[in-house]
């Protein structure tokens, strides 16, 4: 039944079906339920020339999209996100319609607090929804949460291989354009310690669809500050390739 609003982003149907449901394509299905979505084309490039993937299943269209496995781990896919929830979220759907029931995202956020270093790994559980998405799948509410369950497994197998992290929430916004002086200390305040575009809407398909999810977003640039600091973010390569090795492990572990 849908629940009318003044705000149509507030409107929610609970109607399971939709005119265009992924559920109903006869998908064919991939030969393993891990999945990572990461971030950083620069690791996926490395991985392709060390011949560590190689391409499982390619999906076609306007915006083609190429899931490849480990050589070595075949039951591990991994793929390259699209920027933003309607994107990456909308294409985790049709994976989770393929089969896909352990999913590990890895990727970067700007950090709220200046004291947050380039490449501290931030555990997320959970976000603030400053976004339409995830409102189409989960009733209206400040916030969404990651599966608790899931979390500590993370944070268990991390604090078990002695790898520094923080755990807290982000802040999930559609403009990246409009991260005003207020509404990052708003946010701030509210508790997020990372801005990004997917956390809401990823966590939502999991919720909706479910399956296990979790989620490692590493600090990078800084949009604590009056003046916009890039710190280099998206040129740690090695942060970079090593976030998504260790994301290997925690799909299986998850």
């Amino acid at each position: 039944m849908l629940k009318k609003n003044d705000f149509p982003v507030l409107e929610f149907d609970d109607d399971k079906d939709a005119v265009v449901n992924p559920f109903k394509w006869g998908l064919e299905k991939f030969k393993t339920n891990k999945l990572i979505i990461t971030f950083f084309p620069d690791v996926m490039e490395t991985l392709k020339k060390e011949g560590l993937i190689e391409l499982d299943t390619h999906f076609s269209g306007e915006n083609p999209v190429d899931i490849f496995h480990f050589t070595d781990q075949p039951e591990v896919l991994i793929t390259l996100g699209y920027v933003g929830c309607p994107a990456c979220a909308g294409n985790l759907e049709v994976f989770a319609a393929c089969g896909a029931k352990k999913v590990m995202f890895c990727g970067g956020g700007g950090v709220l607090d200046k004291n947050i270093k380039v490449g501290e790994l931030l555990v997320v559980e959970g976000a603030i929804r400053d976004e339409g998405f995830s409102y189409r799948y989960i009733e209206p509410s400040r916030l969404i949460y990651t599966d608790k369950k899931i979390t500590d497994k993370i944070t268990a197998y991390m604090d078990q291989h002695k790898i520094p992290h923080l755990t807290g929430i982000t802040w999930t916004t559609d403009a990246m354009f409009r991260e005003t002086k207020a509404l990052v200390e708003a946010r701030k305040a509210e508790g997020a310690k990372i801005v990004e575009m997917e956390q809401a809407g990823c966590i939502a398909i999991a919720q909706y669809r479910s399956f296990d999810y979790g989620a490692i977003i590493y600090g990078g640039d800084d949009v604590s500050q009056s003046d916009w600091d890039t710190r280099s973010w998206d040129k740690r390569q090695g942060i970079r390739y090593n976030l998504v090795m260790l994301c290997r492990e925690l799909v299986k572990v998850i």
